[in-house]
């Protein structure tokens, strides 16, 4: 078995593994259930990759891999049609509004935040009207995405009913969309899916 061949055989062996263990939680540990969805996804898309080119960015050019060989429109789907509620909430949502954690921590009252979210949310209602599934899968992991801080960077107490809401909505969206991503890349491993990060090193 070649080094590309063996990094994509443990890319999905990763992946699956800690989609496994968050479909066994689901029901009991919502906080644990959204971190191991977080890994897999994370296990799936990680790579090596320059200084240059951001957590943001990597994520999105797997996004566009992964909608170029989805020729039945699966993640379009569950975004555009099957959770487009959820969707919305998110996008409504300040409490995973980046910008709204940077004016509290830096006590700014001017106001710019507001004018940010509003912004934020044209755009986002645009991209959702305009069919741009690129875009729209951009702007709900960066909603997401600051859910993960919170929980992963103790921003949040177990089992918090602070924040219920907008979780049970990722872990919905986060259980619908996994699946499907590892399901594509399983479909298609003549797809360049990039060195995996930690490759494995003798019994380490």
């Amino acid at each position: 078995m070649d080094r590309t061949q063996e990094n994509f055989r443990i890319r999905l062996h990763r992946a699956r593994s800690w989609l496994k263990q968050a479909e066994a939680v689901r029901d009991s540990d919502p906080d644990g259930c959204f971190i191991f969805l977080w890994i897999a996804l994370n296990a799936a898309y990680a790579r090596a990759f320059g200084e240059s080119e951001s957590e943001r960015e990597k994520l999105a050019g797997f996004i566009r891999a992964l909608l170029r060989v989805d020729k039945e429109r699966v993640l379009h789907g569950i975004l555009m049609e099957r959770f487009a509620g959820s969707v919305r909430t998110l996008i409504e949502n300040k409490f995973v509004f980046r910008p709204f954690w940077q004016a509290l921590r830096d006590h700014d009252s001017s106001g710019r935040w507001e004018q940010q979210f509003a912004a934020a949310k044209k755009q986002a209602m645009t991209a959702v009207l305009a069919g741009d599934t690129a875009k729209v899968y951009s702007i709900v992991f960066s909603r997401l995405y600051v859910l993960r801080n919170q929980l992963v960077h103790g921003g949040a107490t177990c089992g918090s009913r602070l924040n219920r809401m907008q979780l049970k909505d990722a872990i919905a969206l986060l259980s619908a969309i996994v699946p499907v991503m590892i399901g594509l890349m399983a479909e298609n491993p003549d797809t360049d899916w990039g060195e995996i990060m930690y490759p494995v090193v003798g019994n380490f």
